[in-house]
């Protein structure tokens, strides 16, 4: 039995990355046979795990927002323990990503999933579930929303001007970063 888990946990790991990069190249109204035979699965193999397209574009929406929050979990810093500890995981992952490219595939494929049913259901339940956290960081409100959108906007605006100029990527980190050692409002 472990076997067929360990199949049945990779094929569906094959079939969300295929789905990943099929919705980026072709938006969510990729064929599911086109999604199947890049995972190298048969369509009815994809319908096993997936039993429809809303099913199978509401797990990667999931397994995106997963991915990201394990990002900012191995961006924390056993050492750190201050206030804000959370905000500076939230930038440094995110700067990482941008770096990576990652963060902007991220919000390209949400984007392309933002009508399927449940979509944006889940990331309303994301957002508060993070301004929660963010609210129990330590850090003043003000100062957290500010650090926290300008980072979701250098991903944003990634999206609209190209890739990022590394450097520049590494200016908005040093920036936030010292920002979120800082306490009290910003005005």
């Amino acid at each position: 039995m472990p076997g067929k888990e360990r199949d049945a946990v990779r094929t569906r790991r094959l079939v969300l990355d295929a789905a990943a990069a099929a919705v980026t190249e072709n938006g969510a109204g990729v064929s599911l046979d086109r999604i199947a035979r890049s995972a190298g699965v048969s369509k009815s193999g994809l319908l096993h795990h997936f039993s429809s397209r809303e099913k199978l574009l509401l797990a990667l929406a999931e397994d995106l927002v997963a991915q990201f929050r394990a990002a900012v979990e191995r961006a924390l810093d056993p050492a750190d323990h201050g206030r804000g500890r959370l905000i500076r995981a939230y930038v440094n992952a995110t700067v990482d990503d941008l770096l990576e490219d990652s963060t902007a595939r991220y919000f390209r494929l949400m984007a392309s999933l933002a009508a399927v049913p449940g979509v944006a259901e889940l990331m309303e339940r994301d957002n508060a579930r993070w301004d929660a956290e963010f609210a129990d960081d330590g850090l003043h409100p003000e100062r957290a929303l500010l650090i926290v959108r300008a980072a979701d906007g250098a991903t944003v605006a990634g999206l609209y001007e190209g890739r990022h100029e590394p450097e520049d990527l590494e200016t908005l980190r040093r920036t936030l970063l010292t920002l979120s050692a800082a306490e009290g409002p910003l005005a």
